[in-house]
């Protein structure tokens, strides 16, 4: 038997190459089907981070569900993880509060003026009233930004459980939405 032979006949290295045998599997598993993030910042105020103002270093740690965005199936109030439209480096978390072609009435800094959503688009929103970016900042953002849905709360423990998707007061009866003829129509639904 050669010296190569025998290295792969060590148990030690056999249990390493099985082990190894496993990473694409954890890849493929975590890029497409489930993960776990940290949320930090106080955008999503009090979903996420209720108590950030009084202790910085604790941020919910979150299981991202990534299936149904593999599928295009967006909802309304379904929390959500994007890539920002003004920084590609950075990872946000917010809401879809409205989809293709519903009508909004944006929140400043954007103009009062009813904006529709165009196809392939929806808009988002943090959940605090006071310290988030979003598409009153910078529109409706194409739903390829898109990576998550953020499914349940892990920790920290007291708060562990489902997301909520029911949309925050700030975005209740500023979202007219398409009837549901028209997607009947369009999606043969």
């Amino acid at each position: 038997m050669s010296k190569a032979g025998h290295f792969f006949q060590q148990k030690g290295v056999r249990d390493a190459f099985r082990i190894l045998a496993w990473v694409p599997v954890g890849i493929f598993f975590t890029r497409h089907i489930y993960s776990l993030a940290s949320v930090t910042g106080g955008s999503m105020q009090p979903t996420f981070n209720p108590n950030l103002s009084s202790s910085p270093l604790h941020h919910d740690v979150v299981l991202l569900e990534r299936w149904s965005i593999a599928v295009n199936r967006f909802r309304r109030g379904d929390v959500v993880t994007l890539w920002s439209p003004q920084n590609p480096d950075l990872l946000t978390t917010k809401r879809i509060v409205a989809l293709e072609g519903d009508l909004v009435n944006p929140l400043p800094p954007s103009p009062p003026t009813p904006i529709r959503v165009p196809p392939g688009h929806c808009w988002v929103e943090g959940d605090s009233k006071y310290q988030t970016r979003d598409s009153n900042t910078y529109g409706a953002i194409p739903l390829g930004l898109i990576t998550s849905r953020v499914a349940y709360i892990l920790w920290p423990w007291p708060r562990r459980g489902i997301v909520d998707n029911e949309l925050p007061t700030k975005s209740k009866g500023r979202v007219k939405t398409l009837g549901q003829n028209f997607l009947q129509s369009k999606f043969g639904e």
